[in-house]
């Protein structure tokens, strides 16, 4: 079976880059700007075909694609060439490929939710007996929490986690009754009760009945989660708690997907879990792609406000050749750092 799962990991890993470029390419379209070729995969074309003013080429290598518009990074005289066109546009079009990815990751997890009866939710069901913390100015039954410490609450485990981070004393926003309370320097610290072998807080999370708003709303928290977890980790690349030993480059993440596969009891839970965390991997693209680095769409937006801003002061156009030159950079140190990646990602495979 890792063969199927190496193969659906490669197959959605490919789709997620083609709706990314897909989104580039429908919004040019709409913009009026000219797009010379559409193509999904990298490396040589297995199928072309010329359909108007664009080419549609099909090619070998299964991850990666491009939407070539006419003057991306150069001067051109057509007015219809992408630098020619309104900065709003422009931006419009660099946006629309993570817009695209955030969108299919939320299709895909409401599609793995819209069967669901009922979701785990951080609301408080009951109390263990004795618990200290239930009491009108505490916690109280049928209270949802909202956040803690700063941090908003998507899914009943962001309780524990958070409050796992705390040193006892927190900040606790509930919602009781439809408003918004309020526990300012609140004390919560796992206690001992009869019959339990651990400390624990002494409550008990409840349940949200699936009806097709609640599967909306932990479709978009779940969005939010992944989100959430992408700037956690980007905080921690900064900070030099994780290095590039543990970053993961195509490889890794299609390895990531079969073994994902293979540690399900079922191929139907192989199938949920890959298409999850395929989910996730289209979140993590929408937002690493907005960062402000040259060579991605972040990046080239970036640029595009600042080149809008001295244009706008100076009434004189810039040559859009230098920011090519700028991305362009961007790009071979992007590449570079891809290949280290995937030469760790290999090494892993072979050594592991």
């Amino acid at each position: 079976m890792t063969i199927l799962y190496v193969i659906l990991a490669i197959f959605l890993f490919g789709v997620l880059i083609a709706v990314h470029e897909l989104g580039h390419f429908m919004v040019a379209k709409a913009c009026g700007v000219k797009v010379e070729e559409f193509a999904i995969g990298m490396g040589p074309a297995l199928f072309k075909r010329q359909k108007g003013e664009t080419l549609y080429s099909l090619r070998c290598v299964p991850i990666g694609g491009f939407c070539a518009m006419a003057g991306e990074d150069e001067d051109s005289e057509d007015p219809r060439a992408f630098t020619n066109q309104a900065a709003w546009k422009r931006a419009l079009i660099l946006a629309a490929g993570s817009f695209m990815n955030f969108l299919l990751g939320l299709i895909i997890v409401l599609g793995l939710y819209w069967n669901a009866g009922s979701f785990r939710a951080p609301v408080l069901a009951d109390f263990m007996e004795g618990c200290p913390y239930e009491s009108a100015q505490g916690l109280q039954a049928g209270d949802r929490f909202y956040s803690i410490d700063g941090h908003r609450i998507y899914q009943y485990y962001d309780v524990a986690d958070f409050l796992a981070r705390g040193d006892g004393r927190y900040d606790i926003v509930l919602i009781r009754d439809g408003e918004k309370i309020r526990l300012k320097d609140y004390t919560l610290v796992p206690l001992e009760y009869e019959g339990q072998e651990n400390r624990m807080y002494g409550f008990y999370l409840g349940y949200d009945e699936a009806s097709p708003g609640v599967k909306l709303r932990y479709t978009w928290n779940t969005a939010m989660e992944f989100g959430r977890w992408v700037w956690m980790g980007l905080q921690q690349l900064v900070s030099g708690q994780v290095g590039l030993s543990d970053m993961s480059g195509p490889v890794g993440i299609v390895d990531l997907m079969a073994e994902t596969g293979e540690q399900a009891e079922s191929t139907a839970d192989a199938v949920y879990n890959i298409l999850y965390l395929g989910a996730f991997i289209a979140v993590n693209l929408a937002m690493m792609n907005m960062l402000p680095i040259p060579a991605l769409d972040g990046g080239r937006i970036f640029f595009l406000l600042i080149t809008w801003a001295i244009e706008s002061l100076s009434h004189r156009r810039l040559n859009p050749k230098y920011e090519g030159y700028i991305h362009a950079a961007g790009m071979v140190m992007l590449l570079g750092l891809m290949a280290i990646v995937m030469f760790n990602d290999i090494f892993r495979i072979v050594t592991g």
